[in-house]
C-alpha cells in the first residue's frame, strides 16, 4: 500500500472547522443557566429529618399508643415475618414462590424488647421507680399484662397532653404502665430513643433499622407522607414532598402499583419486582429476539436522524466524475 501523507488522505474528504474549547464553554454556561432556572422553579423544600425525638415532641400520644401496641404485639413489625421475626402478615408470596420466606429470618427484631424494654431498662438506672415498674411489669403473668395494655390502649383513645407534656388519661387499672411511658415518653423527647435504637456496639453507628421500623408503626410518619403527596396511592417511591418531582426515573416502578392486578395487592411488591426483573431482561436480550430485534431496519428512523448525511450521499452519487485531465473533448 502506498504511503499518503496526512494530507492527501484526507483530501477527498469534506471537512469543517470545529472549535472545541467554544463548544465546551458555551456546552457549558448553557447546563448552568438550565440547572439554575430548573433549582429556582424546581427545586424540592429541604426538610429537616424526622426523627423519634420529633415524633414525640408533635405527637406523644401517638408515640405511646405505638409503643403500648409493641408490648402487645399487635404492630406490623411484631406480627411481619421475615426477616425480622417469625410472623406471616407481611410475607409475600405468589403460590410456592416466597424469597422472602425461603431467606428467614436473618436481622431478628423482637419489638417489646427492642423498642420498649431495653432503652427503659438502661434508663432505669439511678431511676428508683423506673426500675420498679419494670420489676412489675416482667414479674406479671402474660394474662395480667395483657389486661393492662388493653385498659391502658383503650384510655389512650382519649388522652391529652398537659401543660407539662405529660399524657392525661382516665382512672384505670394500668398496672405500671403509666410510669413506663412516661419515662418512654421524656427519653424520646431528649433524643436519648433515637441514641439506644441505633446503638449496635460497632464504631459506626448507621444501621437505622429499628428506630424506622419503630416509627413505621405508629400513625405520625403515615400522616407525614400524606400530606407531603407521598403515599403509595400518590406516587409511591420518591424522595422528595409536596408537588415537586423526584426520582423520575423511578416512574416505571410506581406505575405499576396504580394499575390492577397491582393496586391493593398484598403481593404487589413481589409482583412489581419480578415484573420489572422480566423486562429488564427482555431488554438485554433484544439483539436476540425475532421481529423486535428488526425494528430499526424495518423503521429507518436512523435515516431521518442522519438525514444530512443520507442527502449528501445521494448528491455524491448523482453528480458526475469530473473527467480526467488531458482527456480528449
Amino acid at each position: 500500500m502506498r504511503n499518503l501523507d496526512q494530507t492527501a488522505y484526507y483530501g477527498n474528504i469534506r471537512t469543517v472547522p470545529y472549535d472545541l474549547i467554544k463548544e465546551l464553554t458555551l456546552a457549558l454556561i448553557g447546563t448552568l443557566v438550565l440547572m439554575t432556572g430548573l433549582t429556582i422553579f424546581l427545586s424540592s423544600p429541604d426538610q429537616p429529618p424526622e426523627t423519634i425525638q420529633s415524633w414525640a415532641q408533635n405527637d406523644p400520644v401517638d408515640l405511646v399508643t405505638t409503643a403500648a401496641g409493641e408490648l402487645a404485639g399487635t404492630t406490623v413489625s411484631a406480627q411481619y415475618g421475615a426477616p425480622y421475626n417469625d410472623g406471616t402478615s407481611s410475607v409475600q408470596s405468589l403460590g410456592f414462590f416466597s424469597p422472602q420466606a425461603w431467606f428467614g429470618v436473618r436481622q431478628p427484631v423482637d419489638p417489646a424488647n427492642d423498642f420498649v424494654l431495653n432503652p427503659l431498662q438502661r434508663a432505669s438506672v439511678g431511676n428508683a421507680d423506673l426500675s420498679a415498674a419494670l420489676a412489675s411489669y416482667k414479674n406479671a403473668d402474660a394474662k395480667q399484662r395483657q389486661a393492662w395494655l388493653d385498659a391502658y390502649t383503650k384510655a389512650l383513645a382519649d388522652a391529652k397532653v398537659g401543660d407539662d407534656g405529660k399524657i392525661a388519661i382516665a382512672g384505670g387499672d394500668y398496672g405500671p404502665l403509666p410510669t413506663m411511658m412516661d419515662n418512654l415518653l421524656r427519653l424520646a423527647r431528649a433524643g436519648g430513643l433515637d441514641g439506644a435504637l441505633v446503638t449496635n456496639g460497632r464504631f459506626y453507628q448507621t444501621d437505622y433499622t429499628l428506630p424506622l421500623l419503630f416509627m413505621g408503626d405508629g400513625g405520625y410518619l403515615a400522616g407525614l407522607a400524606e400530606n407531603g403527596h407521598l403515599l403509595g396511592n400518590q406516587w409511591g417511591m420518591m424522595n422528595e414532598t409536596g408537588s415537586y418531582p423526584g426520582q423520575s426515573w423511578l416512574w416505571l416502578y410506581t406505575m405499576w402499583y396504580q394499575l390492577p392486578p397491582f393496586a391493593g395487592n398484598a403481593n404487589a411488591d413481589l409482583m412489581v419486582v419480578l415484573l420489572m426483573a422480566l423486562l429488564s431482561l427482555a431488554l438485554v436480550l433484544i439483539p436476540f429476539i425475532p421481529v423486535i430485534r428488526d425494528l430499526p431496519r424495518w423503521l429507518p428512523i436512523y435515516r431521518l436522524i442522519w438525514r444530512d448525511y443520507y442527502r449528501e450521499e445521494r448528491s455524491d452519487r448523482e453528480t458526475p466524475a469530473p473527467a480526467p485531465a488531458g482527456s480528449a473533448g
